[in-house]
């Protein structure tokens, strides 16, 4: 074939679809990047390099004086750690008291307030109620209320003279002095006293099985009350909007299926609810191990350290005693225990699945109410 001299031939080719996606895909993503910059920048700033210093400072020795990576500052390594999980001295047993004490917290809180916030999501989500709104704001409020606040308002209700002491005496009961008493509940259940002697050694974080087993202080409890008064209200509202997602044809279609109010319940609303019931007891489990206002507010861990908590703890080392190492190392234990509580309740919950397993609870709520109904005369149900 002739060419025209001096003339070369160039052949191009066009672009392929995929080669076009990628290098929008990539526009795209500079494009966010580039949005999401600022805030990344802050972040970092305030967020990971304080991260990063805190766990330098839980393996040095700094002592709160100069900058952390100052020349003047060494590395330790895990003494720190050492100090509060060995079980030694009176940092070790603080600590093992702390995990008690919030243990106990937290077992007790967190069940609790679920149940109640998912009991007040039902009550203000029944069509038959009257002034929904003024419901919903009352249980609320308390949740944007000022948790100092509150702090004082329990101090003067459950105070020696205070109004709960003086309900109790309505029915011949002479309640304690709350926030002054250091008694564990279950020791006041067993008659109190020192315990066999099997159970005075050690065993834990330096604290032994007796007082492993004391329960919760009564000034604990006082909190415990002001822990579910005041996050339940918040709680119910995520429980609200996953009931109002779910709808009432759903309920309506076991109600066919001759399922009673206590099968919708079990097989039918509570596996759509698996999400929110995640989400509202991890929430609640790493609020519970981070409590730290209320305590400082009402009794800084008294009495008898009774109410001490690893966040109150990691607070007292290392403003008030200058142990800044101790302090962080505190910080990150408890990190690691809220982790740790995370994944468990990840591993036995679970997230997913919920359509599959909502299918298999209302086929089960569906044979439960044939037989139900085959038991009274009632003929077949379709499966």
């Amino acid at each position: 074939m002739a060419t025209t001299p001096g003339l070369e031939r160039t052949e191009t080719s066009a672009p392929t679809p995929r080669s076009h996606h990628a290098r929008l895909n990539r526009q795209q993503a500079g494009a966010g990047w580039l949005f999401v910059l600022p805030m990344v920048v802050v972040l970092g700033i305030f967020l990971f390099l304080p991260v990063v210093m805190a766990a330098w400072v839980s393996v040095a020795d700094w002592t709160g004086r100069g900058a952390p990576w100052g020349s003047n500052v060494s590395f330790v390594g895990g003494t720190n750690y050492a100090q509060v999980l060995g079980g030694q001295g009176l940092a070790g047993r603080d600590f093992g008291t702390s995990i008690r004490n919030n243990l106990y917290y937290v077992i007790l809180v967190v069940p609790l307030q679920t149940a109640l916030s998912l009991t007040l999501a039902f009550l203000v989500n029944k069509r038959a109620l009257k002034g929904k709104g003024f419901y919903r704001t009352a249980f609320y409020f308390p949740s944007v209320t000022s948790s100092v606040a509150i702090t004082v308002l329990w101090l003067f209700l459950f105070s020696a003279s205070g109004a709960i002491n003086a309900f109790l005496g309505l029915f011949a009961i002479t309640g304690p002095n709350w926030f002054q008493d250091p008694r564990g509940i279950i020791h006041l259940i067993l008659g109190g006293g020192d315990g066999p002697a099997a159970l005075q050694q050690p065993v834990l974080f330096g604290i032994s099985t007796w007082e492993w087993l004391a329960g919760p202080s009564v000034a604990m409890c006082a909190f415990i009350l002001m822990a579910i008064f005041t996050t339940s209200g918040t709680f119910m509202l995520l429980f609200l909007a996953a009931l109002q997602a779910i709808g009432e044809e759903t309920e309506e279609a076991a109600m066919v299926d001759g399922a009673n109010a206590w099968q919708r319940f079990r097989y039918v609303t509570l596996p759509m609810l698996r999400p929110t019931v995640f989400t509202v007891l991890t929430l609640g489990t790493i609020g519970t191990w981070q409590v730290f206002d209320q305590i400082y507010t009402g009794t800084r861990g008294g009495p008898a350290k009774t109410t001490l908590t690893p966040a109150y703890l990691s607070y007292d080392a290392a403003f008030v005693s200058q142990d800044w190492g101790r302090g962080a190392a505190i910080a990150f234990v408890l990190f690691g225990i809220i982790v740790i509580f995370t994944i468990i309740q990840r591993l036995v919950l679970g997230t997913g699945g919920i359509d599959r397993t909502t299918r298999r609870e209302l086929r089960s709520a569906r044979l439960i109410a044939q037989a139900s109904i085959q038991a009274k005369g009632g003929g077949d149900v379709q499966a």
